[in-house]
């Protein structure tokens, strides 16, 4: 006779889709793999553990093309298969498809600065630490419940600390890794207090429930509610170094290796974008009234004060380039913020967010893509100055040529139509949403930017001082820059692309 608890517990389990969470799972097992590997590998053959890393992430990114046909879901309660935990969407898949890109292309940055390093930085280590971070970053825009979402955060997070500052005995790595920790460890806190605040008020995690559940919230814990939303934007706000939150960005991306600089530049961004979306418009868009002005405002303050930062940089002053890169990501930070803030006054939230999502993928290719010539500038270059690059066109004409375009790109400059395209996405997403004090300060802050971008292009192309210094492209820093060169080329080609691939279907 069967036991009546037997069916109860059968009820209790959940189903998993393997298909929908392969991405972020493959990014995670190469990581043990490579982890247990490194106790086995010796010394002399640890280059073995780069392209077993290399091949996981493209094998992840691969991963995302049986999940084209249409949405899955997955963890899903066994009362209401409605309601889950992951969901693999087409919002899910192009974020992914950005933040496993733009780790597979750090990773190819990586081989090369790791053998530069001549064991300086330890290989399994770092191996097993981006591939963590790179599958907490996957798994992020897939969670739809508040406790996924932060598990998701930190597993891309923690990892990011210890890469940061992972080359011993180097002060500035040790420095940037601690501002880096403590302003996200405070990031942390301040969202969980918000996320448990908010728990409290409505007794769920979903974001679908919650958006329901928030709007109906009884009277003695309206208080509760408002300070919960305030807290968990706050707390976003910290990881998308939106202003004031952004003090640790150049001294970070300073004293981080230069592919690890890269990959906080985008994939850090794209993780404290697409965690904002969700939490505010998802699962809160009855508090549009309370968001939507704030962010407006984060997105002035960030544009404008990152584009200051980019214009004081001294182009004779060391690490200028990488720090001219770091303040430039700041301000661009403020444009990805713009569409958002839009979401709340638009009738069309959907496709605000889409702008968002489409600046995002021209800014990851064109981003990457100067950090990996800056990375190639910086093996002969160690300082790497703005005025290290001058001349790069008569000794590395190519080269330079990239690096121009990807500068007119964030620019938002022809030929870097994608970049321009991206721009006026965003303008327009300002614009049809009566932000028209928002688009004229975004107008505002894209002409600033073009002198110190215009600057550091026309140095490229000016008479070198003194002898002038060939580069050596190692074959994976050559892959890195072919890849980046050419998906800016193609989408400023055929920029619709990227308005097709930013149909969330969040909604």
């Amino acid at each position: 006779m069967s036991s009546p608890v037997q069916p109860l517990a059968a009820s209790l389990i959940q189903s998993v889709d393997w298909l929908a969470i392969a991405p972020p799972t493959i990014a995670a097992v190469v990581g043990l793999a490579v982890l247990v590997a490194d106790l086995f590998v010796a010394e002399n053959r640890k280059a073995l553990l780069g392209g077993l890393s290399v091949a996981g992430l493209a094998a992840s990114v691969l991963m995302l093309l049986p999940l084209l046909d249409g949405d899955r879901s997955t963890f899903c309660l066994t009362g209401d298969a409605d309601v889950c935990s992951y969901t693999a969407d087409q919002f899910t898949l192009v974020i992914q498809f950005l933040v496993l890109g733009g780790a597979l292309v750090a990773a190819l940055l990586s081989v090369t600065a790791l053998k530069d390093a001549d064991r300086g930085l330890p290989e399994g280590e770092f191996w097993f630490l981006l591939l963590s971070s790179a599958a907490g970053a996957a798994l992020l825009p897939a969670s739809r419940d508040l406790a996924t979402l932060i598990v998701a955060l930190e597993v891309a997070s923690l990892p990011a600390f210890a890469l940061v500052g992972l080359r011993h005995g180097d002060r500035r790595s040790s420095e940037a890794a601690l501002k880096f920790f403590l302003s996200s460890v405070t990031a942390t806190a301040v969202s969980l207090m918000g996320i448990s605040f908010l728990y409290a008020s409505t007794g769920t995690l979903y974001l679908g429930r919650i958006a329901d559940r928030v709007q109906h919230v009884d009277g003695q814990l309206t208080t509760l509610a408002h300070a919960g939303v305030a807290l968990t934007l706050v707390g976003f706000a910290f990881k998308t170094a939106a202003v004031p939150f952004h003090f640790w960005v150049p001294d970070t991306y300073v004293g981080a290796p230069l592919p690890i600089a890269a990959y906080l530049s985008v994939v850090g961004k794209a993780v404290g974008f697409s965690g904002l979306i969700l939490v505010a418009v998802v699962a809160l868009p009855s508090y549009a009234d309370v968001w939507g002005p704030a962010l407006a405002v984060l997105a002035a303050l960030t544009m404008t004060i990152g584009n200051a930062g980019a214009l004081r940089q001294q182009s004779i002053r060391a690490y200028s380039a990488v720090r001219l890169l770091a303040w430039s990501s700041v301000g661009q930070a403020g444009y990805l913020l713009v569409p958002i803030a839009a979401a709340a006054y638009s009738g069309d939230a959907e496709r605000s967010v889409g702008s968002t999502v489409a600046y995002a993928l021209m800014y990851a290719a064109v981003n990457l893509g100067a950090f990996a010539v800056a990375a190639l500038v910086g093996r002969t270059r160690s300082l790497n100055r703005v005025c290290d690059y001058r001349g790069l066109y008569a000794t590395n004409p190519l080269t330079a040529l990239l690096l121009a375009f990807f500068l007119l790109c964030l620019a938002g400059l022809p030929p870097g139509v994608i970049g321009l395209f991206a721009k006026v996405t965003v303008f327009s997403a300002a614009v049809d949403a009566g932000l028209g004090w928002l688009a004229v300060v975004m107008a505002v802050n894209v002409v600033v930017a073009l002198f110190y971008y215009l600057q550091w292009t026309a140095l490229l192309f000016r008479a070198p001082e003194g002898e002038a210094v060939g580069h050596r492209l190692p074959a994976p820093l050559t892959a890195a820059i072919t890849v980046t060169g050419v998906l800016a080329v193609v989408l400023s080609g055929a920029p619709q692309l990227v308005l097709r691939f930013a149909d969330t279907g969040l909604f």
